[in-house]
C-alpha cells in the first residue's frame, strides 16, 4: 500500500523558527493550487493507496472544498482502502463548520499545531492562537465527530522549565486527542530565530535533554505510549502515514517541495508554486543517492522503538551485536529477543549511534 502526501504551501504567517516552504495565501492562487494538485492527481499510476497526508504550510488554510475536490479526484484515480486521511490543522484557521465539512469530504484524522498550553511560550514561538482557542477547536473536531485527533507539542522554547513544561503536558493530554507529536525546538539559520541568535535564549543541550526525558515520562504515564523518537499515541492510534516513513514504505508526494520514494526512487518536486501551478505535470528531481538500502534501514528503524533485529542486516549483524553491548552497558539500547531497541535517552544521541553502526 502506497501513501499520498499533498504539500499545501499557503501560510497566513510565517513563525519564526519554521524554514519549510510557503507562500502567501490568495483565494486566486489556493484555487490554482488546487486544480494542478488534481492535474497531477490524474496521473497517478492506479495503485492502492491506504493514507492520505495534507501537511504545509497551513493546509487548513484553504476552502474546505478544496480539500473535498482534491479528495474526490483521489477517490476517483486509486483504490483506497479504509484510508486513514489526515490534515494539519492551525486552530485559528478553521470553524466548527469547516470541521464539519472536513468530516463529509471524507477526512478522518486531524493534526493540530498547538505546540504549548503555555500562553507566554505561544507567543514566542509566534502562534496566533492561545492555548484556550487551541482547546476550544479540539472539543468543536470532537462535535464534529472526530475521534482520531493528534497534537503538536515544542520543548526546548525560552523560559521552558521542567515545571512549565509539566503543567503543558497536562493540559494537552486532558484534552481528548489520541496522538501527541513531541518536537524539539530546532533554530535553522535562514529563519527570523536564526538571523536573531535566539538559540542563546534557549534552554542547553542537558537542560533539554532532561526536559525530553521529563515528556516521555509524563505521556507514558497519561497512556500515551512511545512509538517513535517524536511520537506517542494510545493504543490503536500510531499515524498510520508517518509510519510509511519510518519503515521504508512507498509514498507519493505532490505540491511544491513535497518529497516521494516510489518504485525504488527518492525524489522530490522544486519549491516553486509557480511552476508547480504552470507546469501540466509536477517536476520530478531524482535523488543521486540509492534508496531503500540496510543502511536507510537501519537509519530509520532505529527512530522506532519496534526497533530492529540484526538478523535482517547480514552485513552488519556482527557490527551491530557488538555495539549493542555498549549501547545497552550504558542504558541507550535494550537487547531482548533478537531485537535492538533504543531507550529514551539513546533516541537523544540517535545521530551518533546509526553513525557508529553505518
Amino acid at each position: 500500500m502506497t501513501g499520498i502526501y499533498i504539500h499545501v504551501p499557503f501560510c497566513a504567517r510565517k513563525c519564526p523558527y519554521c524554514d519549510f516552504y510557503s507562500c502567501s495565501y490568495t483565494l486566486k492562487s489556493a484555487e490554482e493550487y488546487k486544480n494542478a494538485v488534481i492535474r497531477n492527481i490524474e496521473v497517478l499510476p492506479n495503485i492502492d493507496a491506504d493514507t492520505v497526508y495534507f501537511g504545509g504550510g497551513t493546509p487548513s488554510l484553504i476552502p474546505s472544498d478544496f480539500i473535498a475536490e482534491i479528495l474526490d479526484a483521489l477517490d476517483k484515480r486509486l483504490n483506497l482502502s479504509k484510508p486513514e486521511i489526515t490534515i494539519e490543522v492551525n486552530p485559528c484557521t478553521v470553524t466548527a463548520d469547516k470541521l464539519k465539512a472536513y468530516k463529509r469530504a471524507g477526512l478522518n484524522r486531524l493534526s493540530f499545531g498547538v505546540q504549548s498550553g503555555n500562553n507566554e511560550e505561544l507567543e514566542f514561538l509566534g502562534r496566533k492562537h492561545t492555548f484556550e482557542k487551541a482547546a476550544e477547536t479540539i472539543e468543536q473536531a470532537v462535535d464534529a465527530r472526530f475521534e482520531n485527533i493528534s497534537c503538536d507539542l515544542m520543548i526546548g522554547v525560552k523560559g521552558q522549565t521542567t515545571e512549565k513544561l509539566e503543567q503543558s503536558i497536562s493540559q494537552i493530554t486532558a484534552l481528548p486527542v489520541t496522538h501527541i507529536s513531541l518536537y524539539i525546538l530546532k533554530i535553522e539559520e535562514n529563519t527570523p530565530f536564526g538571523r536573531n541568535n535566539t538559540e542563546k535564549l534557549l534552554p542547553d543541550d542537558d537542560q533539554t535533554a532532561q526536559l525530553y526525558l521529563c515528556s516521555v515520562r509524563m505521556l507514558e504515564n497519561a497512556g500515551f505510549k512511545q512509538y517513535e523518537i517524536s511520537n506517542f499515541s494510545r493504543e490503536g492510534y500510531r499515524s498510520r502515514h508517518n509510519l510509511k516513513y519510518w519503515n521504508c514504505e512507498e509514498y507519493i508526494g505532490i505540491g511544491p517541495s513535497a518529497h516521494s520514494y516510489y518504485n525504488g526512487r527518492r525524489y522530490y518536486t522544486p519549491e516553486s508554486l509557480e511552476s508547480f501551478c504552470s507546469d501540466p505535470v509536477q517536476q520530478k528531481v531524482y535523488e543521486e543517492y540509492q534508496a531503500g538500502t540496510d543502511e536507510e534501514k537501519i537509519m530509520l528503524g532505529l527512530r522506532l522503538t519496534d526497533g530492529i533485529c540484526p538478523d535482517d542486516y547480514p552485513a552488519f549483524k556482527q557490527k551491530i551485536l557488538k555495539k549493542a553491548e555498549n549501547y545497552c552497558a550504558h542504558g541507550l539500547g535494550v537487547f531482548k529477543n533478537g531485537i535492538l531497541r533504543l531507550t529514551p535517552e539513546g533516541f537523544l544521541v540517535s545521530n551518533s549511534i546509526i553513525s557508529d553502526i553505518i
